[in-house]
């Protein structure tokens, strides 16, 4: 029977993605409000108590006691905060200018090795922070203002070469082409036509990486010593050296609106990224450099080559003793505890570190896959808008405020969870949700409506509609985003720096407290860990990438 004409060519031909489905008062409406409510109860119930609830006493914390108007009082305190933003706004900079040559080499032009120039830039944004702080502290020395910067740009550059090269490979060239026709020079056609259609793309690049730099950690804690502290590591300080909890708090506190309006700018910018990516078809034909591109290319490896420079120094310097070359390092993360620095060996807290990214990943995907469902299916724009901002919120907030909330709490916790080793997978859990999210809902709101809606009139349950619909379409992303997540949670530190025990240790929290005890075979033992966790994440990304050249995610997702 052929639909009635007077429904319009638009109601007989909906378009992907569409919010199609029975009608909402009907039965069927029903259960599916029903099943999409069960759905989300889980991860939103996983965010509530383990990310809400500390957050919380937090906030409570730093108002009840009295230490809020005293904190903010004091010039200390400000200076902190100073220096923070200052730090940030300067690695931001720095990371957006480095960032726009690799974006434009890899979303414009046909060159040999993008593949493994698109990992090389990938892999220093899911390494451990407190790696990255070694590595530009054995290139650099002893901490510096400038180490901060660079380090935490490092960081970042992936971030501005995903996000605005994926808006620039849409780009129409003819406009530019128009301008250089009317007799712009190359520059003042990049300025006056290229750069204001990136303005969205820069913007949501911008917002995201000063917030991550802002909320650094491993990288200040590494090497800024007594000279320079952030808030990060200032809450860090009062809390496990100095007990002054109240303090801590309040500064948790000025973080978190700090963070909050991060979020919310970042947010911004973003809907006005995606607007502008409907908005304009992709033009992805790539070309040979030439002429110019030839300077954007020298310029794009200048800063591949600045990006390889602390990782080849740390591991040259994992094989370098007073005596020459050897592998004392290597042969002492098998030994005993070094010099009762450590209540484990290295390896074992490599293998605690294995297992707990392991059980994180596992959690991280139950939760990301519900989680993504429901915002892939959620006819009511505005309330999905809201719920992937509350699940967006561990990405931002710092993890060393979660970590302090941790302490905060336990307390109310029965004795049998207070001391299980199941809390730190949980907290790598929830750092890693929101990328886990942030890889598969593009995918899933790409999925056809009216796929889901025909399995569905032959009789198929919503769950085998699921697997025989969506399961097959997001598998690649499934595995891209619990290969991802699995890397993160691995070099995860700040958190799970406040809850490992002895016997729990973590690779890298073991590394931290190598590098801070002297003798040569303690830091030759943390640059050999060092080294171990930097191959293991760049085959992690290696995986990645070949998955999205095979029609997988983009490996760091939307931002």
């Amino acid at each position: 029977m052929n639909p009635p004409t007077s429904l319009g060519p638009a109601a007989r031909r909906p378009t992907a993605g569409a919010p199609i489905g029975p009608p909402p008062g009907s039965r069927a409406g029903r259960s599916r409000r029903l099943g999409l409510l069960a759905a989300a109860a889980l991860p939103v119930g996983f965010l509530l108590f383990f990310f809400a609830w500390p957050v919380v006493a937090i906030l409570l914390r730093g108002i009840g006691e009295g230490g809020l108007a005293e904190t903010l009082f004091d010039v200390r305190t400000w200076r902190i905060v100073g220096f923070t933003l200052g730090q940030a706004a300067a690695a931001t900079a720095v990371a957006v200018l480095a960032g726009l040559p690799l974006a434009y080499l890899l979303s414009r032009l046909d060159v040999p090795g993008r593949g493994l120039i698109r990992v090389l830039v990938t892999v220093p944004f899911v390494l451990p922070t407190v790696v990255v702080g070694i590595a530009f502290r054995a290139l650099l020395g002893d901490g510096s203002l400038v180490a901060i910067v660079l380090a935490n740009a490092f960081f970042n550059v992936a971030v501005v070469v995903r996000t605005v090269g994926g808006l620039w490979a849409h780009l129409d060239r003819r406009a530019e082409d128009a301008a250089r026709a009317l007799g712009a020079s190359r520059l003042r056609a990049f300025l006056s036509v290229t750069l204001p259609a990136l303005r969205p793309a820069l913007g949501s690049a911008a917002a995201v990486v000063f917030l991550f730099c802002s909320t650094s950690f491993g990288v200040v804690l590494v090497l800024g010593g007594a000279r320079f502290r952030t808030l990060e590591t200032e809450i860090y300080l009062r809390t496990v050296q100095l007990l002054d909890l109240p303090g801590a708090a309040a500064l948790s506190l000025i973080q978190l609106a700090a963070v909050v309006a991060a979020l919310a700018a970042g947010a911004a910018a973003r809907r006005r990224r995606e607007t502008a990516l409907r908005l304009r078809p992709a033009d992805t034909l790539l070309h040979p450099p030439r002429g110019g591109d030839w300077l954007v290319v020298g310029a794009a490896l200048s800063v591949l080559i600045g990006l390889l420079v602390p990782v080849v120094t740390l591991v040259i310097r994992s094989l370098s003793t007073s005596t020459g070359f050897g592998l004392a390092g290597y042969r002492a993360l098998a030994g005993e505890p070094a010099d009762g620095v450590l209540a484990v060996s290295a390896l074992d807290a490599a293998v605690n570190s294995l297992r707990a990214a392991t059980d994180a990943t596992m959690l991280a995907m139950v939760f990301g896959v519900l989680a993504s469902v429901v915002l892939a299916r959620t006819r009511r724009r505005g309330l999905a808008q809201l719920l992937d901002g509350l699940l967006m919120l561990p990405l931002g907030v710092s993890a060393v405020t979660v970590g302090f909330g941790y302490l905060i709490t336990l307390g109310a916790l029965p004795d049998g969870l207070r001391s299980s080793p199941a809390l730190v997978p949980f907290v790598q859990a929830l750092v890693i949700t929101p990328l886990v999210i942030r890889m598969l809902l593009p995918v899933l709101r790409a999925v056809d409506e009216r796929l889901r809606q025909a399995a569905a009139s032959l009789g198929a349950s919503p769950w085998r509609v699921w697997r025989e619909v969506d399961l097959p379409m997001a598998a690649r992303s499934l595995i891209a985003s619990a290969a991802f997540g699995f890397v993160v949670a691995l070099g995860e530190f700040g958190a799970t720096s406040f809850l490992v025990r002895a016997e729990t240790m973590t690779l890298p929290v073991a590394v931290a407290r190598l590098i801070s005890r002297p003798g040569e075979l303690n830091t030759m033992t943390a640059y050999a860990a060092c080294t171990l966790l930097i191959l293991v994440t760049a085959a992690v990304v290696a995986l990645v990438e070949r998955i999205r050249l095979t029609g997988g995610a983009n490996a760091l997702g939307e931002f």
